[in-house]
């Protein structure tokens, strides 16, 4: 599998790093539009569930498809690829700041889990880096919009 280790695809950094755009719109738009902050504050944590779901479903591909892991691991990561969504779900029936607290812890524990997964698995080289950076820019945002005190809605 070498071909797992070469640098970061063009087409994955774009899709990746573009999804990053409506995290940094959002805060964004929720400093300079304060008469709607609550609205914006809503679709950050929106769109911060889907992206925590999404991440989740990364491992249940990998349960199914990566090489060198055994049964007990590809059974945990069948099981954890479930965990971030269900810690999605609720985040987007509660309070602006209590969801994105949530959904930080979230990113969080799926990075360690990302982590956990990269030592036993092969995984390509840039995975990580890249999952890092991402969750760093996701988890920095939804922070920005707690600490600046928008979301009370």
């Amino acid at each position: 599998m070498p071909e797992l280790n070469l640098k970061l695809p063009a087409h994955v950094a774009l899709l990746g790093y573009g999804g990053l755009v409506p995290f940094v719109g959002l805060v964004i738009l929720s400093g300079v539009d304060p008469a709607r902050a609550a609205v914006w504050g809503r679709a950050l944590v929106g769109y911060g569930a889907v992206i925590l779901s999404f991440v989740g479903a990364l491992h249940w591909g990998f349960a199914m498809t990566a090489a060198g892991i055994g049964l007990a691991q590809r059974r945990r990561a069948f099981v954890w690829s479930v965990v971030p969504a269900l810690l999605a779900w609720p985040a987007t029936l509660m309070t602006t700041p209590a969801a994105a607290l949530l959904l930080v812890l979230g990113f969080a524990l799926h990075f360690a889990e990302d982590r956990r997964l990269a030592g036993v698995a092969a995984l390509p080289s840039w995975y990580l880096p890249l999952r890092w950076r991402l969750t760093v820019v996701a988890s920095v945002c939804l922070l920005a919009y707690v600490w600046r005190g928008a979301g009370q809605g």
